[in-house]
């Protein structure tokens, strides 16, 4: 191979599915917005939808276009930014949900896709999306006069059990919503496992399904392997790559292996980043370019013709980490030129 390999397991994406599913007594659903978190959309939702999935959650209207042609007619799929100005058409061609966010996509919504279904997202405290209780109070009675599906939330801090931000969103959310009848949503990964009272009618999972914190029991769902192109002995004293930042304290074998920050390989992990061949470590040295990595390979037996940045020894958050980010960043910046290989049918 010349370019980087990108294996994504679905028999351990479809597990994890199963694994959330299984911590609740609501219906599970599936984010697969940004392009399935890098993995593919239309692979990820076919998998799950397989499994039981039938509503999906895209962060725009035109993922939602993609993924239901990949879909098909029967399952749910839920627009996050809800109705925004030139999304009519799109709404409507391909039967997507908006989770309206205002009054204005509220208005919109009734008057130009009167009958086509939507849900209400509120704002319980995160401060990013959704109707905040005084714009909530003036359009409830207008709202539920038109039979939303769902009412749905989100949690800023659900990846820290302990954060009194959970338990505040929990009340502002059950003081918005108690009563009116509504299926209600609140929870995705991090929601899953703070419990029952988080779980109301229906859970969202995203990164979970991927691998990531915070679903430590997850089964990781990617491999990275990057192709050496070409391996060089360094004397001591010499160097590598832009910039002379990585000097030899001995003599050295470098190996030199196709993959950059073009293809996701973020430029903070240089000087970082370990790769593996087979369970041995081998430490990324000199900077992440474009194209290019450069690994010390000193240690290894014998020149490898890869290796491996995600995978059995280390996954994404444990990558995430070398980088100062989140699995979440390190997921959807995979670049295009990789080769996608799907295991599990």
């Amino acid at each position: 191979m010349s370019t980087g390999a990108l294996t994504i397991d679905l028999d351990a994406l479809a597990a994890n599915w199963r694994a959330l599913d299984a911590l609740t007594a609501a219906e599970t659903g599936a984010v697969v917005k940004a392009d399935g978190y890098g993995l593919g959309a239309a692979r990820v939702a076919r998998r799950l939808a397989r499994e039981g999935a039938r509503r999906f959650f895209v962060a725009v209207a035109e993922e939602g276009a993609v993924l239901r042609r990949a879909l098909g007619p029967e399952p749910e799929i839920y627009v996050f930014s809800g109705h925004m100005e030139g999304d009519t058409r799109k709404l409507a061609e391909a039967a997507l949900i908006p989770m309206l966010n205002s009054i204005e996509q509220l208005a919109r919504h009734l008057e130009t896709l009167p009958g086509h279904p939507f849900g209400i997202q509120l704002d319980t405290g995160m401060n990013r999306l959704g109707f905040e209780w005084s714009d909530w109070a003036e359009a409830a009675g207008i709202a539920l006069e038109h039979e939303p599906l769902w009412l749905m939330s989100h949690l800023a801090c659900a990846d820290e059990p302990d954060h009194g931000m959970n338990g505040y969103q929990l009340d502002i959310f059950r003081q918005m919503t108690d009563g009116l009848g509504v299926p209600r949503s609140l929870s995705a990964t991090g929601g899953i496992l703070l419990g029952p009272d988080y779980h109301f009618d229906l859970v969202r999972p995203g990164i979970g399904l991927y691998g990531g914190h915070p679903f430590e029991a997850a089964q990781q769902v990617v491999r990275l392997d990057l192709p050496v192109v070409q391996c060089r002995d360094l004397a001591r004293g010499e160097v590598v790559g832009y910039g002379n930042s990585w000097q030899a304290e001995r003599p050295s074998r470098i190996a030199t292996l196709s993959g950059g920050y073009a293809d996701g390989l973020l430029r903070a992990l240089s000087d970082r980043a370990t790769l593996h061949h087979g369970a041995t470590p081998c430490p990324l040295v000199g900077r992440v370019s474009m194209d290019l990595i450069t690994v010390d390979i000193t240690d290894l037996d014998a020149d490898p013709d890869y290796l491996t940045l995600l995978g059995p020894e280390q996954g994404v958050d444990a990558l995430a980490r070398m980088a100062g980010t989140i699995g979440y960043e390190i997921l959807t910046s995979l670049g295009r030129r990789y080769a996608r290989l799907e295991q599990g049918a």
